[in-house]
């Protein structure tokens, strides 16, 4: 039987990663959608290429990789280019996520994205759940877990969904504003439930 998709976002500092390690845990085979995303641009992989044609070497490291910093730093003022580089990357990373979702055998499969609803990933999906964390708290993590400003961590989160974007879409909402310990016995909760349902749905 064909495993159905379950969408899993929230903003940054929610704590999405460490709830799909808990599904991970638990037999459940993710894909992450940020992976793709680098599986697309590895060297050797056309889309390198396509970027470099456009934009020139100035984009590679000395290894060949990606530089990701110097193509950020391209795109970022030039909304032109960014749509290119969009159009160029979404359908590569949308098949690399399909194939890597096909390889699943546990009896539902878990889509992780950040973007979930932003890049229209959540089509991909029979159902979505949110992890919610309230915003202060989602800077606070951010801000211990990468050692940035606060007005970094608040520009991040203009660019993804508002949050009653994200809220609009989902199935389920697991709150995360407590310990690992309690997040490990919600996942285990929804993982109940998810194993009785059929195409997603109860």
């Amino acid at each position: 039987m064909t495993p159905w998709i379950l969408g899993l976002t929230g903003g940054i500092g929610s704590g999405k990663s460490a709830a799909a390690a808990c599904f991970d845990a638990l037999g459940i085979h993710t894909v992450d959608a940020d992976h793709a995303a680098r599986w697309v641009v590895e060297p050797g992989r056309p889309a390198l290429q396509a970027i470099v044609d456009r934009f020139g070497n100035e984009v590679l490291q000395e290894d060949g990789q990606l530089n990701r910093a110097a193509l950020r730093t391209r795109i970022f003022s030039d909304a032109e280019e960014r749509r290119w580089l969009e159009s160029l990357l979404h359908p590569l990373i949308g098949a690399e996520i399909r194939q890597h979702l096909r390889q699943a055998t546990s009896p539902y499969a878990i889509l992780v994205s950040p973007l979930l609803i932003e890049s229209g990933q959540y089509r991909m999906t029979q159902r979505v759940l949110v992890i919610d964390t309230p915003e202060e708290e989602q800077i606070r993590r951010t801000m211990q877990r990468d050692q940035v400003a606060e007005d970094q961590v608040k520009a991040i989160l203009q660019v993804q969904a508002a949050r009653e974007k994200r809220l609009q879409h989902a199935h389920d909402v697991l709150v995360n504003d407590r310990d690992l310990h309690w997040l490990q016995q919600q996942v285990e909760r929804l993982h109940q439930q998810y194993l009785r349902f059929k195409g997603g749905q109860p």
